[in-house]
């Protein structure tokens, strides 16, 4: 019995130990510090360093507080931009020189405002391309997709930083990354669009990475194009129009159609026209996918960094493709 009785104790204080290293705060996440080895699932320091990377400009794409492929690829183009071994994994060194990036707290407090609760929202979108096309906006489904999508990062990390919040009301406090990235460089030379490391960069005239993005690069279906471009212009909240000779597989219509703006529109909130028809960088309405999926041959952004790299480029700005993805020793901006 004496046995028993210490074991149920001694498996809730383990409990208790769980719950507690479950809690995320501003001390937790702000405070928190480099351990050597790379965490099985969710960490305050990888949250912490993939805010900073966003910040940096070499972005992890949607920030969750775990390894992914998206944030290998971030640590290894800010290792390689740094002239340290561009291997991916988060050492030491990679992550003092992080660190000295910024000294401003990762996490902050938010106050939600009338214009984050309202709406218009739009709750139900069809899967279908051609049911989209018979809705007058493609917006946000609610106030957390909308809250999440301003501050980088998952409706379920927003949830956790925000326990038993509804997200409703005008004047509720709340946890939220600091993923301001200060004002787009100017001195842009060019655009790289890295198919094979599904990645699109931004250089200056030295070849300096001002910034890089996950990227998803066309499919079998439709590639993505080869050579040079040029960007024709920008569209902010663009349309989309779809052309039957597109041929997409599970659209059925024969006849061109038209789908409403709206952050949820299939090429997002940002339309970056290119000088080779039909092809352009865009935002998605679907931020998780980034990198891991492939697209209808254009260059598909979250929407936060289709926004990032309008706010650099302009007309005429040169867009290059690539073919392979280069090998790490040879990614490093020279």
């Amino acid at each position: 019995m004496i046995r028993l009785v210490l074991f149920i104790a001694a498996a809730l204080v383990l409990a208790s130990a769980g719950t507690e290293a479950a809690k995320l705060d501003l001390a937790t996440v702000n405070q928190a510090q480099f351990a050597a080895g790379e965490p099985k699932g969710f960490s305050p320091a990888l949250l912490k360093a993939q805010i900073l990377l966003d910040r940096a400009r070499f972005s992890p794409g949607l920030i969750d507080g775990r390894v992914s492929e998206n944030f290998t690829k971030a640590v290894r183009a800010f290792q390689a931009a740094n002239g340290f071994p561009s291997d991916g994994k988060l050492t030491l060194e990679t992550w003092d020189k992080l660190m000295a990036t910024s000294g401003s707290p990762v996490l902050v407090t938010y106050e939600l405002s009338r214009k984050d609760v309202r709406g218009p929202f739009t709750k139900r979108i069809p899967a279908r391309l051609e049911r989209m096309a018979r809705l007058p906006r493609l917006g946000y489904h609610n106030a957390m997709e909308k809250l999440a999508e301003r501050f980088h990062v998952s409706e379920q990390l927003l949830r956790r930083l925000n326990p038993g919040t509804r997200f409703k009301k005008v004047g509720t406090k709340l946890l939220v990354p600091d993923v301001g990235r200060g004002d787009p460089p100017t001195a842009v030379a060019g655009v790289e669009v890295d198919k094979g490391a599904r990645l699109v960069r931004v250089l200056d005239p030295s070849g300096k990475w001002l910034a890089v993005f996950p990227a998803s690069i066309g499919s079998d279906e439709k590639p993505a194009p080869n050579g040079e471009a040029e960007i024709k212009r920008v569209v902010h909240n663009p349309t989309y129009h779809y052309d039957p000779d597109f041929a997409f597989k599970g659209v059925k219509s024969k006849r061109p159609f038209t789908i409403a703006a709206g952050p949820n529109n299939p090429v997002g909130s940002i339309w970056i026209d290119l000088s080779i028809e039909s092809y352009g960088i865009h935002g998605t309405p679907e931020p998780g996918k980034i990198g891991t999926t492939f697209s209808h041959g254009c260059i598909r952004l979250t929407n936060w960094d289709a926004e990032d790299l309008a706010s650099m480029v302009q007309k005429n700005t040169k867009v290059s493709f690539k073919d392979e993805m280069a090998n790490a020793d040879d990614e490093r901006p020279q």
